[in-house]
């Protein structure tokens, strides 16, 4: 995605959509997503939307143009050339994008790396993670890594004994905080934190400790401990600092690096042109996909001789080699690249 200028031609290319999300109801979730984000779904608790999403486990569909009503997966099975190039050795869609609302805790969990999946979980892909924080109520924290060295005996003891807690490296959370967790690293979103996820396309959690909750069937939730012991870091975890962000301006509209890494690049943007004739011009040609999820705010999408109206929550699919677009409104959003 780049700013175009009087000198870039107008190309023609592919057509963005929005897509709507599947929806998880998992025991630890709120209800803002329905409440706050408009999506509609009928869960309660509606824990987790998966706003773009080829994954089995959850498919995010079209919501807007020509493809609309079909599965992003079907889309991108009759039209590879959305997909454009990028790193991942995959040739399916090789990043899934969630909202997370964690009224409760999370479980302690860990997720394994490419390598290990590729051997032990029948060639599926890992999980590298990365958390923008959207809200956090006040005292809010994370679990990020153990605040000692651990051995295997050590944790599976702790967990026995129902001390893990106890060996948890924590870290106090924040509006627009960005945390990277890496494939290995043992974590949990605390309560009281909703955020916006980009991870690898896996479902793939291990685990460790999940507070001897039960479901809505009465039951405990399988823990995974030798596997989880497998992949973990049982290091002492350095706590993580937030990244330096630098805001580049233009009339009407901002941006920032966020985050990257082998697996995705993620930019903060800040459109706001209502005191601005132009409108922020955003052409993509890029020889990859992008995908903008829209965090607050609302605005339009221009391009060619359609308008696409775009509210909080909502998530675009910008195809390789899009058509050129324009932007006009006020809102926030995460653009995600690979």
């Amino acid at each position: 995605m780049c700013r175009t200028n009087k000198n870039t031609p107008c190309n023609t290319g592919n057509k963005p959509f929005l897509l709507s999300p599947a929806g998880k109801d998992y025991l630890w979730g709120g209800n803002r997503l329905n409440d706050e984000y408009g999506k509609q779904i009928p869960l309660s608790p509606l824990a987790e939307t998966w706003e773009c999403s080829t994954h089995p486990a959850g498919l995010s569909r079209a919501a807007s143009g020509e493809h609309r009503g079909k599965t992003l997966r079907a889309v991108l099975q009759a039209h590879p050339d959305y997909l454009g190039t990028h790193p991942a050795s995959t040739p399916e869609l090789p990043i899934l994008i969630k909202l997370i609302d964690a009224k409760k805790d999370l479980s302690v969990q860990v997720h394994p790396d490419d390598a290990f999946a590729r051997i032990h979980e029948n060639g599926q892909l890992g999980k590298t993670e990365l958390w923008y924080v959207l809200s956090a109520e006040p005292g809010a924290r994370l679990v990020y890594g153990f605040s000692r060295p651990m051995t295997p005996d050590g944790v599976r003891r702790a967990v026995r004994d129902g001390t893990l807690e106890d060996c948890l490296n924590t870290v106090p959370v924040r509006p627009d905080d960005v945390f990277l967790i890496e494939a290995g690293t043992v974590h949990a979103i605390g309560g009281g934190v909703l955020i916006a996820e980009i991870q690898e396309s896996s479902d793939l959690t291990y685990r460790l400790y999940d507070y001897d909750r039960l479901d809505k069937f009465g039951r405990r939730r399988e823990l995974h401990l030798e596997k989880a012991l497998q992949v973990a870091d049982l290091s002492a975890a350095v706590p993580p600092r937030q990244p330096m962000r630098v805001l580049r301006y233009s009339p009407g509209h901002a941006e920032e690096l966020i985050g990257r890494c082998r697996y995705f690049q993620v930019e903060r943007h800040l459109l706001n042109t209502s005191e601005h004739r132009q409108m922020a011009s955003l052409q993509s040609g890029s020889l990859s996909f992008e995908v903008l999820l829209c965090m607050d705010g609302c605005g339009v999408v221009f391009f060619e001789d359609e308008a696409l109206p775009f509210f909080k929550g909502d998530c675009l699919f910008i195809p390789a080699e899009s058509v050129p677009m324009r932007l006009h409104g006020k809102a926030s959003f995460l653009r995600v690249s690979c």
